[in-house]
């Protein structure tokens, strides 16, 4: 399912792209180690630190919330960074992971 989800916005990211200049979703904080811990990270905690979600949704029956934001402009190459989050059932993160190819982040975790 996120496959697919992935596609989907890829695709429309694309489309954007041939468009102009746009932005899909709210921009949020670059997440660190520090923010979210497994076993003690809330969800009350996440809407403080980035807000609303995007995305919600169910992965292996656990509730899932995803950050997403993609920036695209012209004919330039599409930057996102999105943010996963697995809760167990007492809504506390179960597992997380963050993806990013805006620039100032690969290059500060390429060094």
């Amino acid at each position: 399912m996120r496959k697919s989800h992935r596609r989907i916005l890829s695709l429309g990211c694309f489309i954007l792209l041939l468009a102009g200049c746009i932005s899909v979703g709210e921009e949020f904080r670059t997440p660190t180690s520090e923010m979210i811990k497994n076993g003690v990270t809330t969800r009350a905690e996440l809407l403080q630190l980035f807000g609303s979600p995007t995305q919600v949704g169910i992965e292996d029956g656990d509730q899932t919330w995803t950050w997403v934001y993609v920036r695209a402009g012209g004919l330039s190459r599409a930057l996102s960074k999105e943010l996963h989050v697995k809760f167990t059932e007492r809504g506390v993160v179960k597992s997380y992971s963050y993806t990013s190819s805006m620039p100032e982040e690969v290059q500060r975790e390429t060094r």
